[in-house]
């Protein structure tokens, strides 16, 4: 296990290089003068000179990039042009919220998905099986952007029963998660139907009832934890598709996360807030899809011996 631990993590600083060296083109590929589209075309030559050489753009560009990675050495993303702040403070006072809209995501998700997927794998072709798939329909095809709003006016305008939008107490999380998690939970919940119909026909399962097991610890005890290891790895995958529906979620909720600060950051042609953000973004999917290698690994002892 250690010995693949550390393959994978050779594995991952030629990744790691690549994300870093793509974000920090994206400022030097986008049409146009950077410092005309954050300071406008009527700013004066001064002003914009000045703007220049503070993002070091009047340097080379071999240059521009030493600078940007010994600046990621020692956690330096530079300063917001809007705010004055450090980049790395902005996106840190921003984490919290967003790795909480994250997790709660994931909990919807995966207490929406196991349930459906097991129910209408044990029960295939019935009323059940089509009315979980036909909710993992209807998940799929629903867009962030159309149940956010849906949710705000059923929950918060019409009942009362959640806030509006905000951060703050566990009442503003459920309106977010719900929506962030509702699409997820639809394509898990068919993956978990289909892995476990074909776990619950192999030979150790028929086994396992030749024995006597009960049909509940046939199902829990053998054939749903082998059925979850490609769900595993799809939940890992998934991660980063989370990350990137938090920022319309956000939007909509007025959830002061990360993906609010990136929409600020275009806003306001913010670049290094903006660079900033997409580099975080980046490197967390990366390292979750590591994790996600990991625990696969572990999981399924074939992996680490291939």
């Amino acid at each position: 296990m250690v010995i693949f631990i550390l393959r994978r993590l050779g594995q991952l600083l030629p990744v790691l290089l690549g994300v870093v060296t793509l974000v920090f083109l994206l400022l030097h590929f986008i049409p146009g003068d950077p410092v005309d589209l954050m300071l406008g075309e009527q700013a004066m030559a001064t002003d914009r000179q000045a703007l220049r050489s503070a993002l070091g753009l009047d340097q080379p560009l071999w240059k521009q990039y030493g600078r940007y990675l010994s600046g990621l050495v020692r956690g330096d993303l530079g300063l917001s042009v809007h705010s004055q702040r450090s980049v790395s403070a902005e996106i840190w006072s921003r984490f919290p919220a967003s790795f909480e809209l994250m997790v709660g995501g994931l909990v919807v998700a995966l207490g929406l998905a196991l349930p459906l997927g097991t129910a209408a794998a044990l029960r295939p072709r019935s009323w059940i099986d089509g009315g979980a798939m036909a909710v993992s329909f209807l998940g799929v095809s629903i867009p962030n952007f159309w149940l956010g709003p849906l949710l705000i006016l059923a929950f918060a305008v019409h009942l009362d029963w959640l806030p509006v939008s905000g951060r703050g107490t566990w009442q503003h999380l459920v309106l977010p998660a719900i929506t962030l998690g509702t699409a997820m939970a639809a394509m898990l919940s068919r993956l978990v139907r289909a892995s476990l119909l074909d776990a619950l026909g192999d030979d150790y399962v028929r086994t396992a009832r030749a024995k006597g097991l009960t049909a509940s610890r046939v199902v829990l005890g053998h054939a749903l934890p082998n059925a979850l290891i490609p769900v595993v790895t799809v939940v890992g995958l998934q991660i980063g598709g989370l990350l990137s529906g938090a920022i319309i979620t956000e939007a909509v909720f007025a959830w002061p996360g990360i993906g609010s600060l990136l929409l600020d950051g275009i806003q306001s042609r913010d670049y290094p807030l903006v660079q900033g953000c997409v580099l975080v973004v980046a490197l967390i999917y990366v390292l979750v899809n590591l994790l996600t290698d990991i625990l696969y690994a572990w999981l399924d002892p074939r992996v680490r011996l291939a």
